[in-house]
């Protein structure tokens, strides 16, 4: 089973349940978002039409709390975990052992077991306040990334966004124990 996880960059939110239903078609998913995706209304959508929609592709209600994703390392164990998107925030999180979300729980108790995390990174300071955390998680043994480059140099340089076309592709090679090359696109 694989677990697919939303953290709260909205504008990509949409291109992310994208990539759950082609994931959907050949795996078994179990939906996870964080609480800012699950309580957060913005420009780009409803939380709760978020959550429905999670549930409605998955066929499962989508753990939200950490309490909810606990058991995911040692009863309920995934064969791979996605954060798509991971922001900034969450991947600051991941990179220094805070686990206050239902993600982050998710992630440290499947890192636990030794299974492949896939990273799809969209956050506005990958290259600036979060290119230390991005160092940290890239040398971190059992995460894989999600391909990814600037988004938008021009008018946001720091910006860094995975090609969420490749998220199937980086979940293969991840379960082979192989990084999909090149992980830096232009």
């Amino acid at each position: 089973m694989i677990g697919y996880a939303l953290t709260g960059s909205f504008c990509t939110v949409q291109r992310s349940l994208a990539v759950l239903q082609e994931l959907i078609l050949y795996n078994d998913v179990l939906p996870i978002a964080s609480a800012t995706v699950a309580s957060t209304d913005t420009r780009f959508g409803k939380a709760a039409d978020t959550l429905k929609r999670l549930e409605d592709i998955c066929g499962k209600k989508p753990i939200t709390t950490v309490k909810e994703a606990e058991p995911l390392g040692p009863a309920l164990p995934l064969d791979t975990l996605v954060i798509c998107p991971c922001t900034g925030n969450t991947l600051a999180k991941l990179a220094n052992g805070i686990t206050d979300t239902a993600v982050t729980m998710a992630a440290k108790a499947h890192l636990r077991n030794g299974r492949p995390l896939i990273i799809a990174i969209a956050t506005n300071d990958g290259l600036s306040q979060s290119l230390k955390n991005l160092a940290v998680m890239l040398n971190r043994k059992n995460v894989y990334f999600v391909p990814f480059g600037q988004d938008d140099p021009e008018s946001k340089p720091s910006s860094l966004v995975a090609d969420f076309s490749l998220v199937s592709k980086t979940v293969e090679k991840a379960r082979e124990g192989i990084q999909l090359q090149p992980v830096l696109l232009r």
